[in-house]
């Protein structure tokens, strides 16, 4: 699927008439990344209602590790369609809830025992995580980081750290919230205790291992551990945030394990679902159990049909290997961002974990010309960082070897067409 010249026709006149009903229907602030409508998916690659054709380094922001349609997922949705849609596990439960509730209680990190609380979406998962903090430690507030991104509901919001788009103008955001920076080292964290919240009164410390919408930053090596034993000494709740880091993309099913951390929450969503909504939160079963019956549900939580499409998941991502494919893909990401960065000034940073890579340029303009001409020559790229400079990659973990290669060529063609590189531009 060559398209390294130009397409006109992006938008086409199917986009674009589509568009103009989008701008009738819908609210503006619901963003619209690229200019054009979705027809068909498949594997990494994306057809729009026009007949164009791209590939896809967005992956749904970063749902769709184990591919678009991916074989088994499609298989087990029109096996489930088959049996039945809803019931609500509250009411008249099903035994695909409690599959996968096995099967995550399984492979989250550690030898505790564990249970899991099925959810629709990250923020609804974070949300839950803090209610079951306080409940079991009784106390009010809790840590979050600079440039973290934990949703967009109030409470989630409260703990996002990105002011616009994200919190500008919905303020007040709920209290006993505490933002410290990210990557901290251990003896400054005491020592906001002595000037920021006291340690008795903190429930949780919840935490991306490597932070997702603040521009895929990696804390030093060493520094996660280092605050799961803060939590230890002062019997706080370790939230792990692996909503967009879980299901492989790191290189590992959950990025944590690469510092050996058993947290006492983790949270998933995203590629847990494969294209479908659904977020877990899987903890240790002493902090899990105690709360009482009905305090945590909901009426979608744990979907059949996405439950179904993610025991597929976890299974395409253990038999296709795509924890191993995902720290080749990264590889070969940092392989030719690195030599980019000594071609190209406007490259500041080449930075990831596993296939979580993202190199930062100036600022927020180049990111927006270098998206929009990968889009125009069959590339689909989503922007990152607090100042939205920062290009990320979360393509599917199932793309091939010429696809990755074709994505990282038309990214550099967009690097030089932005005229970002250290040759010097002779002025007439």
């Amino acid at each position: 699927m060559r398209s390294i010249q130009l397409n006109t026709s992006i938008p086409g006149p199917r986009s674009r008439a589509l568009a103009d009903r989008r701008a009738q229907a819908v609210p503006r602030g619901v963003s619209q990344l690229t200019p054009v409508f979705v027809s068909r998916s498949e594997g990494a690659v994306i057809e729009d209602v026009d007949g164009n054709r791209f590939l896809d380094f967005a992956g749904g922001i970063g749902c769709l590790n184990a591919g678009h349609r991916a074989p088994g997922v499609t298989s087990a949705l029109h096996a489930q369609a088959d049996r039945f849609l809803h019931t609500c596990f509250m009411v008249t439960p099903y035994e695909s809830y409690v599959r996968l509730a096995e099967r995550l209680n399984a492979l989250a990190p550690g030898g505790a025992p564990k249970k899991t609380l099925l959810l629709n979406s990250g923020a609804e998962a974070v949300e839950n995580a803090i209610k079951i903090a306080r409940a079991y430690t009784r106390r009010p507030a809790v840590i979050c980081f600079e440039d973290a991104f934990h949703g967009r509901t109030l409470l989630t919001l409260a703990l996002t750290s990105k002011t616009h788009p994200y919190k500008a103008g919905f303020e007040p955001f709920p209290s006993e919230i505490y933002r410290l920076p990210f990557g901290l080292p251990e003896g400054e964290i005491e020592d906001a205790f002595h000037k920021v919240v006291a340690p008795e009164s903190v429930a949780a410390i919840i935490v991306e291992p490597v932070q997702g919408e603040g521009g895929f930053n990696v804390p030093p090596a060493g520094w996660l551990a280092a605050l799961h034993q803060v939590c230890r000494k002062h019997g706080i709740v370790f939230i792990a945030d692996e909503v967009q880091t879980g299901f492989a993309r790191t290189g590992r099913m959950f990025a944590i394990e690469h510092e050996g951390i058993e947290p006492d929450l983790m949270v998933t969503a995203k590629s847990l679902g494969g294209g479908l909504p659904l977020a877990a939160v899987t903890g240790k079963a002493e902090i899990m159990d105690h709360t009482g019956p009905g305090s945590l549900g909901g009426t979608f939580g744990g979907n059949p049909m996405a439950c179904e499409a993610a025991l597929a998941v976890i299974e395409a991502i253990e038999q296709g290997g795509l924890c191993e494919r995902a720290a080749q893909l990264g590889a070969r990401f940092r392989e030719r961002a690195l030599a980019w960065s000594r071609q190209f000034a406007a490259i500041r940073d080449v930075r990831g974990l596993g296939a979580m890579q993202a190199f930062e340029l100036a600022d927020a303009e180049s990111t927006k010309a270098l998206t929009k001409y990968c889009y125009e020559h069959g590339l689909i790229l989503v922007t990152a960082g607090t100042y939205g400079n920062v290009v990320r990659i979360l393509m599917p973990l199932v793309v091939t070897d010429e696809q990755m290669e074709e994505g990282l060529d038309v990214m550099e063609a967009a690097l030089k067409a932005a005229c970002l590189d250290r040759t010097p531009v002779e002025v007439a």
